[in-house]
């Protein structure tokens, strides 16, 4: 498949038609897509698009499947506005305008050889999903694996048959939680930090990636910290209300950085103190 030069693509919107759709739960869509003309989006885990539909407007939306499916990519939207709301209408056959992709990903060379600590909150796992199926997809190039999901309710879980199959990995250390049960419901009871003691980890060795909703951030980075993981070595990915995507509006500014360019991925050294980031 011919591959995007990003240069060449920051103002151009590509074509793209939607190969797959389904509801997630009542506000979450899942989309499959395909650039015309055999083109790959050729993405690092951790970045976005910016969907548009004509007449509408366009909206940055985290890509949740991995690099290694070069054919297609994977979204999911929640329906937030209006241009969400019309991308909720959309099934597979229908054409929409992709650009990009943008943003500084997981720095994945970095992440090569050592073990890693993956903790996601509610929509926090669409991003990290695209990282946690490249390690899958590469599982030699990585060290040991744990991965930590949290969301208010069983229903809230987006992707649930394939955490059933990160469940059931014997090279995966799996643990998930909900806020408040329901009655079928056998799992964890409680908030995401509750899982973070108990992992068996070797700080120098290890590497933290944390994704989810802003007031997740402080205390999950508390329990982290308490493992002694680098500060350096503790990444996570930021959400801001982006507008262009390649940092020339402004609208996501945090302090210096432009979290559509500079990030969403900052390392949490980089950011620690900022009370705009964190």
């Amino acid at each position: 498949m011919k591959k995007i030069q990003l240069k060449e693509s920051e103002y151009l919107v590509m074509p793209a038609k939607i190969l797959k759709t389904r509801m997630m739960t009542a506000t979450e869509k899942y989309f499959k897509i395909a650039l015309d003309g055999e083109v790959s989006l050729d993405h690092d885990p951790g970045q976005f698009v910016m969907v548009s539909l004509l007449g509408i407007g366009e909206a940055p939306i985290s890509i949740s499947s991995s690099p290694t499916k070069r054919s297609y990519f994977e979204l999911v939207v929640r329906n937030a506005g209006r241009v969400t709301n019309a991308l909720h209408q959309l099934e597979a056959g229908d054409s929409l305008g992709i650009r990009g992709p943008f943003g500084r990903g997981f720095p994945v060379q970095v992440l090569e050889g050592n073990d890693l600590l993956f903790v996601a909150g509610g929509l926090g796992v669409v991003p990290l999903r695209s990282l946690i199926n490249f390690v899958i997809d590469n599982r030699r190039d990585f060290g040991k694996a744990h991965i930590l999901l949290g969301c208010k309710k069983p229903a809230d879980f987006l992707f649930a048959d394939e955490i059933k199959d990160w469940q059931k990995r014997m090279d995966v250390n799996f643990a998930c939680t909900v806020d408040k049960a329901e009655p079928d419901w056998q799992g964890n009871i409680g908030l995401i930090t509750s899982l973070i003691p108990g992992i068996d980890l070797t700080p120098k060795r290890t590497f933290a990636v944390v994704v989810g909703p802003p007031i997740m951030y402080k205390f999950v980075l508390i329990e982290i910290l308490k493992k002694e993981i680098p500060e350096k070595q503790i990444y996570v990915s930021l959400e801001r209300h982006m507008k262009c995507g390649i940092g020339k509006c402004g609208h996501c500014q945090i302090a210096q950085y432009y979290c559509c360019k500079d990030g969403p991925v900052f390392s949490y050294d980089q950011i620690k103190g900022n009370h705009e980031a964190l």
